[in-house]
């Protein structure tokens, strides 16, 4: 089991979103939780995001993966980046554990890099809190100020900027954590075999916001309403548009926007929404709803499927949403919405009285069937 060797409240305080910072020995005792051949296989799979960067005499490139073998990959200057790797591995979703405490709408992945000696990504910016984790090996990693920076390497498929000035400039090893705000420029160099886990948090752009309502919008044949002005007037300035009818379109724009109930459901179902594949697999064969009552009855234990978002709005528990869906739960049953959100896993007692209304059986069934949640092993 992972635990801090820190204050995350402090930590928030005086760091998030404000400054990077090197915490040493924030894990003591450090454990890598998957080996270097566990994460090669990953990186064979279709379904996970992979890639290898490596830059010889300068050359910097990248390969996206499936990859079928690693023989021919270099020994140095190299980096194999696996994504979203607690989706597929048990031992990242216990590493992400510790950082629970965040919301969960924020956080995205964890990504994991086995970075061979001189192995990086070269200088670089990302727009998302990240807590990068060292596990066995040492790399030197520098932290510049927010700034304008120039592109490079354009041709690579890397997303690198020219250089800056350091304000960190350290080597970390096994245990402890660096984090990295949004928009600071950052570049790691590997020292010998490493083996470093980034968990990312990653908040919507206004354009991703926008572009997903005006999708949910469409999508639901909402606001299919034309404009309506029963008193018009004549005017000389054919040409000219009114203050008074500016502001009654942007009135009628704001009404849709600023419906509770739309607002609600679009921004649930976004936010629960994962970037990443989720290794789901539909229950096969499928339950029956007396198998399922006599699990919650013998008090199993149903687990989340890892990765995958559960929310509900803190004035509305009646819904949940999970994985892009909003979710009406049976009447009386609120207190599921906690239960399933906030929860990795749950069980019969854990329910209460819950266990036998015969609806909320009934969701839980077909959430069960989906492949969302699963029996613990």
């Amino acid at each position: 089991m992972y635990q801090l060797n820190f204050d995350l409240n402090e930590f928030l305080t005086t760091y998030w979103h404000k400054q990077p910072v090197v915490i040493k020995k924030g894990f003591v005792d450090f454990e890598d939780p998957i080996s270097p051949d566990e994460l090669a296989g990953l990186a064979m799979e279709e379904e996970i995001d992979s890639r290898f960067v490596t830059n010889l005499d300068g050359n910097w490139k990248a390969q996206h993966g499936p990859f079928e073998s690693f023989d021919e990959f270099p020994d140095t200057h190299s980096q194999l980046i696996v994504q979203a790797a607690n989706h597929w591995h048990p031992g990242l979703r216990e590493l992400a554990q510790p950082f629970r405490v965040l919301p969960n709408w924020l956080f995205d992945d964890v990504m994991i890099c086995l970075s061979m000696p001189n192995g990086g990504v070269g200088p670089h910016i990302d727009q998302y809190d990240v807590f990068i984790i060292q596990g066995m090996g040492k790399r030197r990693w520098r932290v510049g100020e927010k700034g304008e920076y120039k592109d490079a390497n354009h041709d690579s498929g890397l997303r690198q900027i020219e250089g800056f000035d350091p304000i960190i400039d350290d080597v970390l090893e096994p245990g402890d954590i660096l984090y990295i705000p949004p928009g600071f420029p950052h570049e790691g160099n590997t020292i010998d075999v490493s083996m470093s886990y980034s968990i990312g948090y990653r908040s919507p752009k206004k354009q991703e916001l926008l572009s997903t309502l005006a999708d949910y919008v469409l999508t639901n044949e909402l606001g299919d309403v034309h404009f309506y002005d029963p008193n018009l007037q004549t005017r000389d300035e054919h040409g000219m548009i009114p203050t008074s009818e500016s502001e009654a379109l942007n009135d009628m724009l704001m009404k849709l926007i600023n419906d509770p109930k739309i607002k609600a459901r679009w921004l649930g179902e976004q936010l629960s929404q994962s970037r990443h594949e989720l290794d789901i697999m539909a229950a096969e064969p499928p339950w029956q709803a007396d198998e399922l009552f006599q699990f919650v009855e013998d008090n199993m234990v149903l687990e989340k499927v890892s990765g995958m978002k559960a929310l509900y709005h803190e004035n509305d528990l009646s819904v949940i949403y999970v994985n892009g869906e909003a979710i009406e739960l049976p009447e009386g049953c609120e207190a599921a919405a906690r239960l399933l959100c906030d929860q990795e896993a749950f069980t019969g007692e854990d329910l209460g009285e819950m266990a036998s209304n015969p609806a909320l059986l009934a969701l839980l069934l077909d959430l069960c069937n989906q492949g969302y949640w699963y029996p613990q092993a």
